[in-house]
């Protein structure tokens, strides 16, 4: 098994009484997670210490009271037969299932915000099913609601690739996609609200997103982006955007990954990319191949500091407002992380690393969980 770094194993050792209670008194929501994956392509017991960003153990051990586990699907189970993507995330579904059964002890499915409260009560895990791409409908209204009834709550609307009813962040549209959301992805919106499923702008195109807010009757979130104003990366927000979420009501999870967080960062990830080794790297399946590219970046690359994180939370907050920011940290989606969270064990980092500039108990209480359960909620 891939040893875990010394980095891992101190997370929560290194960190003072006060900040370690600080950290269980929370709880940390985590709003964006790709571990199912791991758990259907490579047999990863998530329930069990396993290679990778998250497992249940290790995100008990930094303080993780609720996540949101994405279903993301590659693009190319749509292109590779009908109802591909619909058939993948099912699949995905059924692993966060079992997930549930084998692990109750550890996990419960959180579909509303007493759900989420009782699990907190119960000292368990809130687990809150998402889906990453509104490819994963098919154009399909009904499809929505097939996986409403299958626990998923939360819904990304748009991931990299660009769809007939929405823009994605991306560049290389067609003519054939709307400059923002159409009449379709409007109904989509709306029948979230009345299902109660939480609506998720992060890779949504700026047009989109407001467009998206227009629409809404509810708070929305953008699950895992940063501050363009720290970085100019395509993924993350205007402090315009920032301020419109909080007139929403929503709340930005600020995102872990390194290429968004800082332009050297960005560049480091682009040169290793190139390499031979990286590109010398073969698997079992895509995931395989992902999760050993990702182990190549994190030992190869020059660290992001964790500071760089606080950053963006930090703006988030001087634009948003304190009660719109939280974290997304895309654990698992991502390749490499920053300096000290190199894990699901590391969460207790951020609220030391808040306190010590001068971030008050409830606000720190707000940004690693309140915030993203009020919005749930």
């Amino acid at each position: 098994m891939h040893a875990m770094s010394d980095a891992t194993e101190t997370a929560e050792s290194e960190l003072s009484p006060d900040v370690c209670a600080l950290v269980r008194e929370l709880p940390v929501f985590d709003a964006h997670v790709d571990s199912l994956q791991r758990q259907l392509d490579l047999a990863h017991d998530l329930g069990t210490r396993t290679r990778g960003h998250l497992d249940l153990v290790r995100g008990r051990a930094g303080g993780l009271g609720a996540v949101v586990l994405v279903n993301w699907v590659d693009p190319k189970f749509i292109a590779a037969e009908h109802g591909g993507a619909k058939r993948r995330t099912l699949a995905l579904l059924r692993e966060f299932h079992a997930l549930l059964r084998a692990h109750a002890d550890q996990l419960a499915w959180a579909g509303n915000g007493e759900l989420l409260r009782a699990a907190k009560r119960a000292g368990r895990i809130a687990g809150i099913p998402g889906i990453e791409g509104g490819h994963s409908l098919e154009g399909s209204l009904a499809n929505l609601e097939l996986f409403f009834t299958h626990g998923v709550r939360v819904l990304t609307l748009v991931w990299n690739n660009h769809l007939a009813w929405i823009r994605s962040c991306q560049a290389g549209a067609g003519p054939e996609v709307p400059a923002g959301i159409d009449a379709f992805g409007r109904e989509v919106v709306r029948t979230m609200n009345e299902l109660g499923m939480l609506v998720d702008v992060s890779h949504a195109g700026e047009q989109a997103f407001f467009e998206i807010l227009e629409t809404t009757r509810k708070p929305v979130i953008a699950s895992h982006s940063g501050c363009k104003a720290l970085h100019g990366h395509q993924r993350n927000l205007t402090d315009d955007q920032l301020r419109a979420l909080a007139q929403n009501g929503g709340v930005v999870g600020i995102v872990f990954c390194t290429a968004f967080l800082k332009d050297e960062a960005q560049a480091e990830d682009a040169r290793l990319r190139e390499s031979a080794e990286y590109k010398a790297i073969t698997g079992a399946n895509d995931s395989d191949v992902f999760l050993k590219q990702g182990e190549f970046l994190q030992r190869a690359a020059t660290p992001l500091a964790l500071d760089v994180v606080l950053d963006h939370v930090g703006h988030a907050v001087d634009v948003a407002g304190v009660q719109h920011v939280g974290l997304g940290s895309d654990y698992d989606g991502i390749g490499r992380t920053p300096q000290g969270l190199e894990d699901a064990s590391c969460y207790g980092r951020i609220a030391a690393g808040l306190l010590a500039r001068g971030f008050g108990r409830d606000d720190v209480r707000a940004i690693l969980g309140g915030n993203m359960e009020r919005a749930f909620a």
